[in-house]
């Protein structure tokens, strides 16, 4: 039995395409002493994946001949641990393979929940990085404003809910009418911008005529320098990724600071989810509420095989998903 798995064929230097990477058929893995087994069912695409291949992040690089890494929702199908049994549900830092091996330290039991999927989307990487994000970094104020790019993303898309369900005005930066309808009309937001029309310094200052209070960063470059000049002071800037300059080879960043964050006394703080692990609990406590309240709606984009997931990145960097995306490897344990 042979296992797949998806490896970086080559770093790119500008644009991300399927060339960068290659299938290739390799030996089923063992798990040895204190070590499980896993197969994948679900991998997490997220633009994080792209920057880990320009260098070292918060996590070691990717470099050329890896196996792309990832973080997956799988099944234990061989342990040698006596904390994890064989059929459990578990979350690991895994790549994109049929089947892996990990420390069974390393692997967390995962909660039963009627869809699998949440795990990776509301109640997972997404959901928890909205919720932390915001709360936490933005800390934002019932009658504020709060400013999301990529707000038909992953993240995105449950930061404004969740700033909604805080009594919020909330509005999205987003590519395209079709999407910033989407924003509006399914997800709630009071007011969606397309950042690819002319004009976002003025569309943005009209969807906020009090100025923005929050703004929670997925993109970085032009369109957070449109945002910084637009801060009310005392804002809080949560800077969670910078996707649209992962595939630049030529990165540019705002022009405006830091004189912007002296005169307005601005908060600007990056942060990953896993600072926050010790209120995930409270995290995901305050997103089951909203979610069965109707507060939440649960967005996720699945694209079907290990064999697409190249494409999947690439049309996620692309913006081409609505709400979280991920990857399904193999069937749900009960057959969903």
């Amino acid at each position: 039995m042979t296992n797949r798995q998806i490896i970086v064929s080559q770093l790119p230097q500008g644009t991300l395409t399927e060339d960068h990477f290659a299938l290739q058929d390799a030996e089923m893995p063992v798990a040895g002493e204190g070590e499980v087994l896993l197969r994948t069912i679900l991998m997490s695409i997220d633009a994080a994946n792209r920057s880990w291949m320009q260098g070292a992040t918060y996590r070691d690089a990717v470099k050329a001949g890896d196996v792309m890494a990832t973080y997956s929702i799988c099944e234990v199908m061989a342990s040698n641990s006596p904390k994890i049994a064989i059929g459990d549900i578990v979350a690991a830092e895994s790549v994109w393979a049929d089947y892996v091996t990990r420390p069974a330290r390393a692997v967390q039991k995962l909660p039963k929940v009627d869809t699998l999927s949440n795990l990776i989307s509301v109640y997972g990487i997404a959901g928890k990085t909205a919720f932390h994000g915001l709360v936490s970094v933005g800390n934002p104020m019932a009658g504020e404003t709060v400013v999301v790019s990529a707000a038909a993303g992953s993240v995105g898309g449950y930061v404004g809910q969740i700033a909604k369900a805080l009594g919020c005005h909330v509005v999205g930066i987003a590519g395209g009418p079709e999407k910033c309808k989407w924003v509006v009309d399914e997800l709630g937001f009071d007011a969606c911008v397309d950042y690819r029309e002319k004009g976002l310094f003025k569309a943005l200052r009209a969807a906020c005529p009090n100025g923005i209070d929050v703004y929670f960063d997925n993109v970085g470059g032009p369109v957070l320098e449109t945002t910084v000049a637009l801060m009310n002071e005392r804002g809080r800037i949560a800077c969670c990724g910078a996707i649209s300059q992962y595939d630049s080879a030529n990165p540019t960043g705002p022009r405006n600071l830091p004189g912007a964050l002296v005169v307005k006394r601005l908060r600007m703080e990056g942060f990953i989810v896993m600072d926050f692990a010790k209120d995930d609990n409270k995290a995901i406590r305050a997103l089951q509420t909203w979610v069965a309240n109707g507060q939440i709606k649960v967005t996720e984009d699945i694209v079907e095989g290990l064999e697409n997931a190249p494409k999947a990145l690439i049309g996620l960097l692309a913006g081409d998903n609505k709400g979280k995306r991920m990857v399904r490897v193999g069937a749900d344990p009960k057959g969903e």
